[in-house]
Parts: structure tokens; sequence; C-alpha cells
């Protein structure tokens, strides 16, 4: 399987890394905490970690740590604006669980 980015949120990326006026890509991860024990953590990355594995989406760079990988594998990250509110939303074929704000989840 892979990561990839729909087409909204590649674009949003892509100006993100503009702004920023360097990176080589998107970092992806996961870490242990909130209600339902995992959360995602999104960063820009300057390098491109030697044991993280590397997929493209409509040309963007996602880097994945080997441990993070087996939670995440095959998520597709969106790009949404709701009202005033604007953000990155992840679709994890993984996920049995997230808690009520959205913040965690479980695999």
């Amino acid at each position: 399987m892979a990561i990839t980015l729909t087409k909204k949120a590649a674009e949003r990326v892509e100006k993100y890394l503009e702004s920023r006026g360097k990176g080589v890509g998107l970092k992806l991860a996961v870490k242990t905490t909130g209600c339902s024990g995992m959360a995602y953590v999104l960063e820009f990355s300057d390098e491109i970690p030697a044991e993280d594995q590397v997929f493209e989406s409509h040309g963007i760079k996602i880097m994945v740590d080997p441990k993070s990988l087996i939670y995440i594998d095959g998520t597709e990250l969106d790009f949404a604006k709701e009202g005033l509110n604007e953000g990155f939303q992840f679709n994890n074929p993984n996920v049995k669980d997230s808690c009520g704000c959205g913040e965690s989840f479980t695999v």
C-alpha cells in the first residue's frame, strides 16, 4: 500500500513549502497520546531520513518512519475547508475507533 495525497492536499503542501522557502516534503508519523491512544504528527521536512519510507503523490514526497507506517499504511491525506475551519484530514483505513474530538484514534 502507500500514503497518498488528494490533489487539494498536495496543492496546499506545495504552497506551504514555497512560503517556507525550503523543504523536501512532508513528514507523517504517529505518537501515543489522547483519549483513544494515537495521534497524527504532520511536519515539513528539510531532509529525508535514511530509515524512512518515501512515497510520492502529486509531486510531493511523503516520509514515514517504519514504526508509524504500520498504523497509517493506506492513508489518504486530504485538505478541507468547512466554514471558518480548514485543515488536513486523514482517511486511514486502519482506524477502528476515534475520540469524540477527532484528535486521536485506535487501530
